[in-house]
């Protein structure tokens, strides 16, 4: 009877373990955090009694994720240029290799643009409307190879789309790089310069995705290359000369993203663009960029521009931390409330409250995760790679990178902000759905998508400096997790 009593015990003693085991949601767990992790992979994060939950619901789809990552522009390439071999592979195979962050989604620039350094463009000779003379001559030195060089570095591969900052002086009214509009007498020879630029690059064995119609058609307070559009002008180019041309020389599939410039200003291109099934026609979705504000995520605008048209893309394709000559080797920094951007000097006394001092982490994570719960697919940087001084850019307008190099001591830095971006990128992969969350902890930021070969990837943001605990719950299980104070985790959830 003992013998049988024993067995007895011992069978629900395993069966209980077993239960146990299965209630288990196994994960891994990655963190960037001011304490000095790095994307580092934590062996304990198990959290203290928590009475916060975020639940996961994969089946509650939005938006499908077209990818992430940065832009390639002239200064990057330069800079790439300069430094050995040995560190310029180093900087490619952290943005694009399946083990670095795996970049998805890249820009680059059609013509000169303020990180450029000089101004140029491929229709130099006036008056040649049928760009007999076009030419990518400047892209050879640099901006090609660098981009060649990151589709070797790529398994995966990823998408590019280009934008214009300006045509050439001789097609504007005003003959000036800065400013003006495009004459209406040559919008047949400039939608002809965009199915140039494909065949072009098609020919150095790069496949261009895509295009923006302008980078910022409202202008950059005529600083440097510009060209202005009103939202009506644009529709008009799309729809009359761009769309058709590119259909007719058989680049149909290109995609073309109208705007291009702040969230504020949303409502009013998307009305236009897709006023009508004909106006709609050749546009593939809306570009924005998030210099508005330095903490306002806009999400009734980008709300709005969803619902205007939720079969179309809405891709953030550029952001970056602005008029700041970047930090050198201080990680801190880039913590703590000490930036600046162009509205802190420049933004008019009413629109001053939205642009405050602010922590550069802080601004990527709560920016990217804000996009991707307000129906945005993808979220490009702008360049990959700059110097000590935030250029080289013609116009000295110093910006920071994810990635800082010193050209003449072959340095490299790799700021928090590189692993920033890839807490996204490397773990959000292209075609990945992003879906609703239960968070009841207010003071952490969640966004959660469903990869293509069933992982889930949850990145949670706790920029406040006391540590967090939660319970993660999927279905019937679940993992209590601690995220340390200002860091940022992405969760990963094996299929």
């Amino acid at each position: 009877m003992n013998a049988l009593k024993y067995g007895i015990y011992s069978l629900l003693l395993i069966t209980m373990s077993c239960s146990n085991e299965e209630k288990q949601l196994e994960v891994e767990v990655f963190e960037t955090s001011a304490s000095g992790n790095n994307l580092t992979k934590l062996t304990n994060f198990s959290g203290e009694t928590a009475t916060d939950t975020i639940k996961l619901l994969p089946n509650n789809k939005l938006q499908t994720i077209t990818g992430f990552g940065g832009a390639f522009t002239e200064s990057s390439a330069y800079l790439l240029n300069r430094l050995s071999k040995k560190n310029r592979d180093t900087i490619l195979q952290a943005y694009f290799a399946k083990d670095g962050a795996n970049y998805s989604l890249t820009r680059t620039h059609m013509n000169s643009c303020d990180f450029s350094l000089s101004q140029y463009s491929y229709s130099p000779v006036a008056n040649d409307m049928e760009l007999e003379h076009f030419t990518i001559k400047e892209d050879k030195d640099d901006l090609i190879p660098m981009i060649k060089d990151a589709m070797a570095a790529s398994e995966d591969g990823f998408k590019i789309f280009a934008s214009p900052w300006t045509a050439a002086p001789w097609m504007k009214d005003n003959n000036e790089w800065v400013g003006g509009k495009l004459l209406p007498k040559y919008y047949d020879t400039w939608a002809l310069f965009f199915s140039k630029y494909i065949d072009a690059y098609k020919a150095e064995d790069i496949d261009i995705w895509g295009f923006t119609v302008e980078n910022e058609p409202h202008g950059n307070g005529n600083n440097w290359e510009s060209m202005h559009f009103t939202p009506d002008e644009m529709t008009n180019f799309v729809q009359h000369h761009l769309g058709p041309k590119l259909e007719a020389d058989g680049h149909g599939n290109k995609i073309i993203l109208g705007y291009d410039q702040n969230r504020a200003g949303l409502k009013e291109w998307v009305d236009s663009m897709y006023a009508t099934e004909e106006t709609s026609k050749y546009f593939d979705g809306t570009a924005i960029h998030w210099y508005e504000s330095t903490y306002k995520i806009f999400a009734e605008e980008l709300q709005y521009a969803h619902n205007k048209a939720p079969n179309k893309y809405l891709i953030e394709t550029e952001g970056c931390i602005d008029s700041q000559v970047p930090m050198w080797k201080n990680d801190t920094w880039y913590w703590e409330k000490e930036a600046t951007d162009w509205g802190w000097d420049w933004a008019s006394e009413k629109d001053k409250y939205l642009h405050p001092k602010y922590a550069p982490v802080n601004r990527y994570a709560r920016d990217i995760i804000g996009c991707l719960n307000n129906w945005v697919d993808g979220w490009v940087d702008w360049n990959m790679v700059l110097d000590r001084q935030g250029g080289p850019n013609w116009f000295k307008n110093w910006c920071v990178a994810p990635i800082i190099v010193d050209p003449d001591a072959d340095e490299v830095y790799f700021t928090p902000l590189y692993y920033v971006m890839a807490h996204f990128s490397k773990y959000m992969r292209p075609g990945a759905e992003v879906f609703e969350v239960e968070n009841t902890d207010k003071d952490l930021q969640v966004a959660a998508a469903k990869n293509p070969d069933g992982s889930i990837a949850l990145v949670v943001f706790n920029e406040g400096k006391t540590n967090k605990n939660f319970i993660l719950v999927l279905n019937d299980k679940n993992v209590s997790i601690k995220v340390n104070a200002q860091a940022l985790q992405t969760i990963m959830i094996a299929n």
